[in-house]
This record gives C-alpha cells, structure tokens and sequence, in this order.
C-alpha cells in the first residue's frame, strides 16, 4: 500500500478514538482467547493470542483505517509504559526460590539464553554463505528484536527495537518470523511433555526436586496470593511510575553526557537515552526484587506490567505494513535455522547433565516463549508447576535487556 496515501486517506487520526479502537481490539483478543471450550478453544490452539495483538492493529493501518506513522501513541507506550513493565515483570524475582530448585533447573535457563545468542550468531553466519541477500542490508537489526523476544519477552523486544533504531517494515517482518517459530517449537516442547517419562529414562534423570518444588510452590501461593485493594493498585503503579521517571531522568542526561565526552560509544549505543531508560528501568526492578516491594506480585504486579505491555504490543502492530511480510520468505528459514540452534543445544546439555525434561523444557520456554507461555510449558508437567515457568521467565525479563544487546553487538560486528 502506499503510504503517502495512507496518510491522506486515514478514517480516524484522532489518538483518542485510535486508542479506544485498540483497547477493543486487546479486549475483544482476551476475552475470545480466555473461552475454555467452543470455537474460539480451537482458533487459539492454532493462532497465537500474542500474534492478534500485534496483527490486527496492522489490519487497521495497512486498510487505512488509522495512520500508525502520524499517531503519538507509541512514543507515550515506549517512553511511559514500556521502563513501567520491564520494573513490575523483574521487581517479583525470587531468587532464593530459583535457587533452592538446583542449579540443573537454573543451567538449563541458561543454557536456552546462550543457545538463542550462539543460534543467532551462528544462523546469521550460515546464510551469509549460503544465502548473502537474506541477511543483507540491516537485516541484523530485525535480529536483535528476535533476540530480546526469546531471551526476554515483549517488552524487550521493544527496548532493542529501538536501541537498534529498527524499521517498522523490518520488524514487522521480524515479528512473524518470531511468533510463528516460537509457537512451532513450543508444539514440539508440549509433544515431548507427553513423553516425559521416556524422557528423564533417555537422560537418567532423578525427578525428586521437582517433588519438592510442587510442595513449595503450594505452600507460597497459600501465603502470598490476595485480592488486591486500591490501595495495593495505587502502590504498584506509584512503584512503576517512579522508576520510569527515575529512568528517564538518569538515562537522558547520562547518554547526552557520554555523546559529549566520548561520542565513539555511539556505536555501542551508549549515546541512546533510551538505551539507558531500559537499562535503568530493568536494574531498579532486580534491586527491589530484594526488598519487599517484592510481595507487590502477590497483589498483580506482573498483571498490570503485562497489560502496559500488551498496550505497547499494539501501539507497534500500528505501525506495520501487512504486505511487507511477505517480501522476505527467506527470514522464516533464518528463524528456524536459528531455533534448531538452541534446540539441539538444549538436548544435548540435558543429556549430558542428566536433566528431567521438565527443567529443558520450562528453561527453553522460559527464553523463547516468555511468561505468557512458560507457566503453559510447566502446567503440562502439572498444574501446580506453572508458576516455576513464570519465575524463569521473569529471570528472562531480566537477562533480556542485557544478553539481546550483547547479541545485537555481535550480530552489528558480522554485518560489518
């Protein structure tokens, strides 16, 4: 579609009105994905929720229904919601908790994060030999968005959107190759989870901190969970707020500063005030996962760090071209080359530390699939397990920031 036209032609350019229609959109997009049976049960077994709330925001624009390009809502979402969401997904990190599950449970974690950053080096260097044009030009920058999603999640997949300066046709672009091998690799997780057994026998894993895990966890829960008052709401956006402020008002002057004195960082993005807000916003939220603030997620921090993000999800979706997707097939051969990277990783570290399946499979989700699939991945092992998937992929909110822009440098040195 041409743009130019788009921009003459848009129906609605009021930012009130285009905010409205996307919270009908992210309403109308939970609750059918919420139904537990009929139709929408079976749609979503096939569509990712996550998906629609990038894509029919795209609809609107690519229709001319709404001009992503003239709206303001995207700077708001980055600049307010998006330091908000990563402070209230970190602040509920438990440490003592990922601790008392064994260091197989956390090398596995890890070990996902270093396969998906070893996968994007190494699929990037495959297709530069055997197919240069599918990663030419900036094509390393969509990557790095990639790598936020399945290291971290959502929100930092938007933070290295916009530390890498992404274009919104190439992320859009790096969007579908993201959701629809994820969920590809998520299918074979879950089918593995029907052979767990087969599995940790394959392995010669000893299941029995997982036990003891499921006991924890039920003892917790019965402590913490509440039904949260106003005044819990009232403190758990105070906390998120301030830190966005915090953030900015650290970030700004620290990056103007570092352009002055030393401006070669500017490579490195270190001359990015928002490169330093989401550093900023991230590591406030690791230091209050120490204090109490942390008995906040009894109260649903992480719920409303989730709705802020799925807020900023749409305001992106509304700036894609549809069509666009379409003109690189090649990526999606880039992102399963890269998957198949960490998978086999995964396995083979498994076997060699002697893992149950349930800590592969929860630490490869925790990176790839965030906590929105996670705690998915861990119910399948049992119910009373879907929390460990959250508490990893917390972690993964955590090391998202920092590992994805680590890869992004990388990916920048083999792009030359």
């Amino acid at each position: 579609m041409d743009k130019t036209l788009n921009a003459n032609t848009a129906l609605i350019t009021d930012d009130t009105v285009v905010l409205g229609l996307l919270a009908v959109a992210l309403g109308a997009v939970f609750w059918t994905s919420s139904r537990p049976d009929g139709f929408w049960k079976k749609f979503y077994t096939y569509i990712p929720a996550l998906l629609l709330c990038y894509f029919i925001p795209a609809l609107f624009n690519s229709t001319g229904l709404i001009d992503g390009n003239k709206s303001g809502l995207y700077p708001m979402a980055r600049d307010y919601l998006l330091p908000t969401a990563l402070v209230l997904l970190t602040l509920s990190i438990d440490f003592e908790g990922i601790r008392r599950m064994g260091w197989r449970a956390i090398f596995m974690f890890f070990a996902g994060t270093v396969g998906v950053m070893f996968g994007a080096v190494l699929a990037f260097g495959l297709f530069e030999i055997i197919s240069p044009a599918t990663v030419a030009g900036d094509t390393w920058r969509g990557m790095t968005t990639v790598a936020g999603s399945w290291i971290g999640g959502g929100a930092n997949q938007a933070a290295m959107k916009e530390v890498f300066e992404v274009d919104a046709d190439l992320f859009g672009q790096f969007v579908a190759v993201d959701v629809i091998v994820a969920n590809v690799w998520m299918a074979v997780i879950l089918f593995l989870a029907g052979r767990a057994e087969a599995f940790d026998r394959w392995t010669g894993a000893d299941t029995r901190a997982i036990d003891d895990m499921k006991r924890r966890i039920q003892d917790f829960e019965a402590q913490h969970a509440r039904i949260p008052t106003l005044s819990d709401l009232m403190v758990i956006l105070a906390v998120g707020l301030t830190a966005t402020g915090l953030s900015h008002a650290i970030g700004k002057p620290l990056a103007a500063w570092i352009g002055e004195v030393a401006p070669e960082l500017s490579k490195y993005s270190l001359t990015s005030g928002f490169f330093w807000v989401v550093v900023i916003a991230t590591t406030i939220g690791l230091l209050l996962s120490f204090s109490r603030a942390r008995l906040l997620e009894g109260a649903g921090a992480s719920k409303i760090g989730s709705a802020a993000l799925y807020v900023l999800v749409a305001t992106i979706g509304m700036h894609m071209d549809i069509g666009a997707l379409f003109d690189r097939p090649r990526l999606f051969a880039l992102g399963f080359c890269w998957i198949a990277v960490h998978a086999l990783i995964m396995l083979a570290l498994a076997k060699l530390i002697r893992a149950p399946l349930f800590f592969m499979a929860v630490g490869s989700q925790a990176n790839i699939g965030g906590a929105a699939s996670a705690p998915v991945v861990a119910s399948a092992f049992h119910p009373t397990l879907a929390p460990v998937g959250v508490l990893m992929a917390v972690v993964g909110y955590a090391a998202g920031t920092y590992c994805a822009y680590l890869t992004g440098l990388m990916l920048q040195a083999m792009a030359g």
